[in-house]
């Protein structure tokens, strides 16, 4: 029996190396980068107007990763005051070096470049360290050798120089690596050495369909670089994939594992008719073979598939999010103004610098406590707003809430949120006294709600269900019959629609007309179901 249950063990958590499945990491995670630190690999992604920002996550194989915690946790690493989709946090990489950890990334509109570190990747990160000689475009790399560090960032061009990695401070002069192979924004540059030669990759073509991945080399850091013959080495951009759901693939990132095979992480979205996306970039997986001497190839043939049938690292299962959030209060070491001692499960987020006061998981053990905000889910701001990411077309997300201490023309729900003025919620108003559920629909300057329903209790389930074509918003009194309230398109949600770098977020919000408004609203729990985790969706 104690054999038995060790190779049970040994199978639960080392599965077989027989392929996986992309996105690795589903909705909106953009902007991948990766590195590795022993036999462990850990990546970060750009957020945007999100707050805690850049999520770092941990894995043993690249293809299961567990979030463990934010580079960005504290109001005073990052202001996001009035960013929206097209402002914020743009593509962080992460570097390793000398048992440190590095985030560098540029916030927009300021475009100021700033890197934070740690030496444990699952705490909290140190203040900004800014550059404060390069106000650049975007995507900055660091690249460490022989004990100097080197400042890689897109102005125009590409650009490098030595800096001195305790202040940010210019050390050398700024080389000119060029403008890639004169495709439309060359981006996300990234220098690897190997075999004598220093590789450039870096990503042109927007990041829509015509997105690709180019890499040239030399055998000087600062040039001249010859590009590979067979670019791009990564696209979908061609007649062979252009029916692909996988689409837009590039801003990449190379690694190298344990066993010394190489592998690349880059973003990709996942199409819905009309070649559209609402789910934000994806961050995908592919092997790639690397001889001595030759130029990398990705996957064989430049494509990746959602079903990888390729060998991969012995595969560890790692911790998931669950499909039923009870709200249960997460304690953290953590500095007071940090967004983590709110003790909300990692992966949740807020929009810009949230008011902690307004959030709370304490004063009703084992329920969310929102408190409302004045303001509201369509300003470029902070309303009381939680939300995680939509991962999958067909889902199902429902909140149980406890509406009773709703004030009047308080506002409560739930809601499948793109943007500021694009999204759908299932909305609670008490008003003249009863509480009411309602549909509201916000499409640029158009809000409408298409049906109401009057609640004969306090307690509600809200339900937001999706079957890839259309978003369902829906209401029950006893969690078991539902009422569909409104029915409206996906594509109202999609970026080709709406435009900005992000994707639709599931969230759960309160808000009111009352700056002293003592109303509030408690939620007991939050289930987030997929057809691959639970079955077909009712």
């Amino acid at each position: 029996m104690i054999v038995l249950s060790i190779v049970l063990s040994m199978h639960s958590t080392v599965g077989l190396a027989q392929g996986f499945t992309n996105p690795v990491l589903p909705g909106f995670h953009a902007d991948p980068s990766v590195c590795r630190a022993g036999n462990d690999f850990y990546l970060v992604n750009s957020t945007f107007q999100y707050f805690p920002g850049v999520p770092v996550f941990h894995s043993k194989d690249l293809v299961n990763w567990e979030q463990v915690g934010n580079c960005l946790s504290r109001p005073s690493q990052v202001d996001l005051k009035g960013t929206d989709g097209n402002s914020g946090i743009y593509a962080p990489t992460i570097r390793y070096n000398n048992g440190r950890f590095y985030m560098v990334t540029t916030v927009f509109p300021s475009r100021r470049h700033f890197y934070v570190w740690t030496d444990n990747p699952s705490g909290e990160w140190s203040e900004p360290i800014v550059i404060d000689f390069a106000i650049g475009s975007c995507d900055p790399t660091l690249y460490f050798e022989d004990g100097k560090c080197y400042f890689l960032w897109k102005e125009g061009d590409i650009k490098i120089c030595e800096i001195d990695v305790e202040t940010g401070k210019q050390l050398g002069e700024i080389h000119h690596l060029g403008t890639g192979l004169g495709g439309r924004y060359p981006e996300g540059p990234h220098i690897y050495k190997k075999d004598g030669y220093y590789y450039l990759l870096l990503a042109e073509g927007g990041t829509e369909h015509g997105h690709h991945v180019n890499i040239l080399r030399s055998k000087n850091l600062f040039g001249p670089y010859e590009p590979n013959p067979a670019n791009p080495i990564l696209s979908h951009f061609n007649m062979k994939m252009q029916n692909n759901n996988i689409q837009g693939l590039g801003h990449a990132d190379l690694v190298q594992a344990p066993d010394s095979s190489w592998w690349m992480i880059c973003l990709g979205y996942r199409t819905s008719g009309y070649l559209q996306h609402v789910m934000g970039r994806e961050t995908m997986l592919a092997p790639v073979s690397w001889d001595k001497g030759e130029w990398p190839v990705v996957n064989k043939d430049g494509t990746l598939q959602t079903d990888m049938q390729c060998k991969t690292l012995p595969l560890i299962p790692m911790s998931q999010d669950p499909v039923k959030e009870e709200f249960n209060y997460v304690k953290r070491d953590a500095p007071k103004d940090s967004y983590h001692l709110l003790g909300l499960p990692m992966g949740w987020m807020s929009l810009c610098n949230p008011d902690y006061t307004r959030y709370s998981l304490t004063e009703r053990e084992g329920w969310l406590r929102l408190k409302p905000s004045t303001t509201d889910l369509s300003e470029t701001a902070s309303p009381t707003f939680v939300a995680r990411r939509q991962t999958e077309l067909n889902f199902s997300a429902t909140a149980s809430f406890d509406l009773s201490h709703l004030t009047e023309g308080m506002q409560a729900g739930i809601t499948a949120y793109a943007a500021p003025l694009n999204h759908y919620d299932v909305v609670a108003e008490r008003r003249n006294g009863k509480i009411v559920i309602k549909s509201n629909v916000r499409l640029g300057q158009t809000c409408h709600s298409e049906k109401e329903k009057l609640l004969s209790g306090d307690h509600a389930f809200l339900r937001i269900t999706s079957d890839q074509n259309y978003y369902y918003l829906q209401v029950s009194a006893n969690g078991k019959e539902f009422t569909t309230l409104a029915k409206m398109e996906y594509r109202f949600l999609s970026t080709e629609t709406i435009g900005g770098f992000t994707g639709v977020m599931i969230g759960l919000f309160a808000q009111g007309n009352q700056v002293t408004d003592k109303g509030y609203v408690d939620i007991d729990w939050f289930e987030y179901i997929t057809p691959q985790k639970s079955g077909d969706i009712e």
